[in-house]
């Protein structure tokens, strides 16, 4: 393995953790009281601001319970069954439902986002590799995207790609938001294929 392909191992490493943590169903608080690795290391790991020592990354494999090599990206094996709990648990003010059963290639979520007694605040921002996709179902949803803010509504869609900028929160207070998100860790993206004449008026 040259140094480049080190170099792209541990850039990808980030969005898989990522990908795994969200679908063992964990919070960041959840794996930093777990392991002992702070909530901020974890967080700089998972958005590409921080490599993960091999320490990190061997408690981290056993703490989402898949292999060093699902990690890496170098076996297609799916993920190990995440742990007995209950599907959708709310933790650092979002629930995730995980709605696939793999850590590589496209993935998918189901997010919530509890109603708010007072009117949010912009949301946080972060950035990171991968490209993704995102449908509300429910709700108001803030998207803050690089300079831009957009409120989607029910069956709006915005994709992008992840190392700009973004970041989510409750558009208004009084009522949940739900939504979809596909994420590609290494930039996959969804390939819309329609028959051609499929919806046409003759």
């Amino acid at each position: 393995m040259t140094a480049d392909d080190v170099d792209g191992t541990l850039a990808a490493m980030g969005p898989r953790l990522r990908a795994a943590r969200e679908h063992h169903g964990a919070t960041l608080s959840g794996v930093s009281r777990a392991t002992g690795i702070s909530t901020s290391t974890l967080s700089r790991i998972e958005t590409g601001r921080r490599r993960p020592t091999l320490e990190v990354l061997l408690q981290l494999s056993k703490e989402y319970g898949i292999s060093m090599d699902e990690l890496a990206g170098t076996t297609p094996a799916p993920a190990a069954e995440p742990r007995a709990r209950a599907p959708l648990s709310f933790g650092d003010d979002k629930a995730v439902l995980p709605l696939t059963r793999y850590v590589g290639g496209l993935h998918a979520h189901k997010h919530l986002l509890p109603a708010l007694e007072d009117p949010p605040a912009r949301p946080r921002r972060v950035s990171h590799e991968g490209y993704e996709w995102l449908c509300v179902l429910y709700g108001r949803l803030w998207l803050a995207l690089g300079d831009q803010d957009l409120i989607l509504t029910p069956g709006d869609v915005a994709e992008f790609d992840t190392r700009t900028p973004h970041g989510v929160a409750n558009a208004s207070p009084g009522g949940p938001v739900e939504y979809l998100i596909m994420f590609g860790p290494q930039g996959e993206r969804l390939r819309p294929r329609t028959p051609r004449g499929l919806g046409s008026n003759g």
